[in-house]
C-alpha cells in the first residue's frame, strides 16, 4: 500500500477561512501543527463542519465517560490497524486516565487488567468491527452496564471511528 496521500492536506484556499481557523486551533490545542485529518477532510467544507459537530457530541460531549470513550476509540484504531487514529488518541487517552499498560492492551478485550464493564464494552466493539453485529451474549453484557441512551451512543461511537479509520486509511492521511 502506498503512503503517498491520495488527497493532500489543504491550505487556507482549499479549506476556506472557517475550516482553516478550526484546523489551526486544533493544532494549538494538541501543541502541534494543524492535524492532517482536519486539513484533508476540511476540503469538503460543509460536511467537515457537520462531521466535527457530530463527532463532538460523542467525544468529548457524550454520556459515556471520557476514559471509556478513548478506550473504545483506541481499541477500534488498533483492530483496524489505523495508526493515524491510534497515535492521535494515545495522548488523549493518557490525559483522561488510561494507564500505559491499558493503552498497551487496547485491541485485547480479554486482558485481565480490564474491569468487567470494560471487558463488556470492548467485546461489543470487537464484534462490531469484525462482524458488524453483536451477538445476544455480548449484548446482554453491555446492557448490564449501559442504559439505552449510552448503548446507542456506544454503537454510534464505534460506527463513527470505524468509518473514520476507513477514510483515513483509504485517503492515506499521513502523520503530521
Amino acid at each position: 500500500m502506498t503512503t503517498t496521500p491520495r488527497i493532500t492536506p489543504g491550505g487556507r484556499r482549499e479549506l476556506g477561512v472557517v475550516n482553516h481557523v478550526i484546523s489551526t486551533l486544533a493544532g494549538r490545542v494538541v501543541g502541534g501543527p494543524k492535524p492532517n485529518v482536519f486539513t484533508t477532510l476540511g476540503r469538503q467544507r460543509g460536511l467537515f463542519r457537520a462531521w466535527l459537530w457530530y463527532s463532538a457530541r460523542m467525544m468529548p460531549g457524550g454520556r459515556l465517560p471520557r476514559r471509556e470513550t478513548e478506550m473504545v476509540i483506541l481499541h477500534i484504531a488498533t483492530l483496524r490497524g489505523c495508526e493515524y487514529e491510534r497515535n492521535h488518541h494515545l495522548r488523549i487517552g493518557r490525559r483522561v486516565g488510561l494507564t500505559a499498560e491499558q493503552v498497551e492492551h487496547t485491541g485485547d478485550s480479554g486482558w485481565d487488567g480490564w474491569s468487567i464493564r470494560e471487558k463488556a464494552l470492548l467485546a461489543a466493539v470487537t464484534q462490531l468491527v469484525q462482524d458488524r453485529d453483536i451477538d445476544d451474549h455480548v449484548w446482554a453484557g453491555v446492557r448490564a452496564h449501559l442504559d439505552e441512551a449510552e448503548t446507542i451512543e456506544l454503537l454510534m461511537l464505534c460506527g463513527q471511528y470505524d468509518s473514520l479509520a476507513t477514510t483515513l486509511m483509504t485517503l492515506r492521511v499521513q502523520p503530521e
